[in-house]
């Protein structure tokens, strides 16, 4: 009963730094329910550029997180496939693949202000049509905003691999989270998953592999890069820090059923 009394009051006090100001007794309430975030807002640095791109673009390019299912043809003004990308960190990943493919439409989910500021920025300076970003918790954005059977593909590169055994509650990767991504796939979309921490790369081939939606397209293994169906994954900063440091590679591709 104590740890739960101190689990929602460290909750509040997120909550509190979130919106600015005391909770409401439904929002309390709302918060006993939330699931172990994969995220701790912290006041990380955010440049002058980045703040002045999150101020003037964030309205032009960004999506309000509602309980409610995004229209994809409303949102980008056309007809195509959607990918789901969590975690665009800086946005160099996300801005690359979006303008190697312009037939295809991105939603971004990032938490972080900096991150947020950066991609907008990319977005204006490429001038690129087919990205939006969700700046809100990605577990909720799939589960609220996101139909079943809409999405093309999902890429989840190099998420915090909490590295503490105490901590590996809060990877993303989870089996509830992949059922649920799992469902919101078109038959024949995928999820490519891809860490330089092997142990994170172990629990992600185990509950991918366990989902019974999913299939692996690399058999019973780890997938090259070029196996992504839709879009090759570029290399990313963290894959070249995991390379420098002598870290190996593990990418993951599986398939809707």
């Amino acid at each position: 009963m104590v740890e739960t009394i101190n689990k929602i009051t460290r909750a509040q006090r997120q909550l509190v730094q979130e919106v600015g100001r005391e909770p409401t007794a439904e929002e309390i309430e709302e918060l006993k329910k939330r699931h172990i975030r994969s995220f701790v807002m912290r006041r990380g640095h955010i440049s002058s550029a980045q703040e002045r791109a999150l101020q003037e673009l964030f309205p032009k390019y960004c999506v309000a997180y509602e309980k409610t299912l995004l229209n994809a043809e409303t949102l980008f003004h056309r007809t195509a496939p959607m990918v789901l990308e969590i975690g665009c960190g800086m946005g160099e990943t996300t801005a690359a693949i979006a303008a190697a493919h312009p037939e295809i439409d991105f939603l971004g989910c990032e938490v972080f202000a900096a991150g947020v500021g950066a991609l907008c920025r990319r977005i204006k300076d490429l001038s690129l049509s087919n990205i939006r970003i969700a700046r809100h918790d990605a577990v909720e954005v799939v589960r609220d905003m996101i139909a079943p059977d809409s999405l093309a593909g999902i890429h989840v590169f190099f998420p915090d691999p909490w590295r503490k055994a105490r901590h590996h509650k809060r990877r993303l990767i989870q089996p509830p989270f992949v059922h649920l991504l799992a469902q919101k796939l078109i038959p024949g979309g995928y999820i490519h998953c891809a860490t330089d921490w092997e142990d994170y790369a172990e629990q992600m081939l185990a509950v991918l592999q366990g989902e019974p939606l999913l299939k692996n397209l690399n058999g019973t293994g780890y997938a090259p890069v070029q196996a992504n169906p839709l879009c090759e994954r570029p290399r990313t900063k963290f894959q070249a820090r995991g390379e420098g440091l002598g870290y190996g590679i593990w990418d993951l591709v599986f398939t809707r059923i």
